[in-house]
């Protein structure tokens, strides 16, 4: 039975915290995680809760003036439409000004008593996929059903995608490699393995281009250090072709990974760098550029990890007490608080208008105004 658990949204503008680094150890499949304690931040609309609890509380949604001109936040206009199944739906047409226009439900738990959970992606037939790390397993979840083990062993998998052909791609810590798999078949080939004749770290998240070009990130998480064989953490391009490239060397942990909703922009978290990049991508597929967009400091559990885009380009990116949404010109509408430290997110349902958060050992999903990209 699937459990609601309703928390505030805050509209704080500044969040973040501890690292939330897992190390899976390839010899063993066994992780470790570094956990934060969430601390209550004084003075503002923030409310953390320490630790986790089954039983539901209810606070509504709050907004708080605008810092720089002392108004109330603006609502965007909402319209409602009857999505195939006939269920009226409301959602935004105005790009979201405030969380107050982007949430529409409660968060909801979904899934529980993992290890620790990562890579949710909606799969075009109707049901979610996740992966939990040191469990060596994707785990398949739909609508009133229990999750149920789905593909293992997965290699470690973390961030998952799927391509237009609906072949799942998965960033595998244990394989240390991007792997691709039919649906249904046991095994899955690899993509790309190495650089320059060294084995890659642990591919983290992954995001694919209209193209069929992949980019991902390659911090050390599932490795020991003395299995490093580069030198650097990076952010890698693999083209239609399969030739591998570097996009980055120069992160400490990159991590989440995600494409604007034209393709024109690519955004990578560095988690301990608590802040999100962006890169220019051009026509040929390469990414350029790579400065700061948004700096995410924050007290809070959990530092940037995965992303999610919505319609409008906005970023919903994971730590920081839950998720934090970014509007494309860099402003922090707030956060969409999770009584966990957060992995990863990402948009689902069949409207598209919900999203997945993983969060160590459970799965959330919260139902909103607005539509993934």
């Amino acid at each position: 039975m699937m459990k609601r658990v309703s928390w505030m949204f805050s509209l704080a503008l500044a969040c973040g915290g501890g690292s939330g680094e897992t190390t899976t150890d390839t010899g063993t499949g066994t992780s470790t995680s570094t956990d934060a304690t969430a601390t209550e931040a004084t003075g503002s609309d923030t409310t953390t809760t320490t630790g986790t609890s089954d039983t539901p509380t209810s606070t509504a949604p709050t907004s708080t003036a605008d810092p720089t001109t002392g108004e109330p936040p603006t609502t965007g206009t909402t319209t409602t439409t009857t999505d195939p199944t006939g269920t009226s739906t409301t959602g935004a047409v105005d790009p979201p000004m405030s969380l107050a226009d982007i949430v529409d439900g409660e968060l909801e738990l979904i899934a529980d008593g993992h290890m620790f959970t990562e890579g949710p992606i909606w799969s075009p037939e109707g049901y979610l996929l996740y992966s939990d790390i040191p469990a060596n397993t994707i785990f398949r979840w739909a609508e009133g059903e229990q999750p149920i083990a789905f593909i293992t062993p997965s290699g470690n998998s973390n961030g998952l995608a799927f391509d237009a052909m609906g072949r799942l791609v998965a960033g595998e810590h244990g394989g240390r490699r991007i792997s691709r798999r039919t649906i249904g078949d046991p095994d899955a080939e690899t993509i790309v393995g190495e650089f320059e004749g060294q084995s890659l770290n642990s591919p983290n998240d992954l995001t694919i281009r209209s193209d069929g070009t992949i980019y991902f990130t390659d911090p050390p998480y599932g490795i020991q250090p003395n299995q490093q064989e580069l030198d650097f953490q990076g952010v890698f391009r693999v083209d239609p072709q399969g030739q591998v490239s570097l996009v980055a060397d120069d992160f400490d942990r990159p991590n989440g990974i995600v494409l604007s909703p034209d393709e024109s922009l690519l955004y990578v978290a560095d988690t301990n760098g608590e802040h999100v990049r962006v890169f220019t991508v051009e026509p040929d597929g390469n990414a350029v550029g790579g400065e700061v967009f948004v700096a995410l400091q924050s007290d809070l559990p959990g530092d940037p990890d995965g992303m999610a885009v919505d319609a409008f380009g906005d970023l919903y990116v994971s730590g920081g007490g839950g998720v934090r949404v970014v509007t494309p010109d860099a402003t922090v509408l707030g956060t969409i608080e999770v009584p966990e430290q957060v992995t990863n997110c990402k948009f689902g349902d069949p409207d598209g208008k919900a999203l997945f958060i993983t969060a160590q050992a459970r799965v959330y999903r919260i139902r909103l105004k607005v539509a993934g990209a």
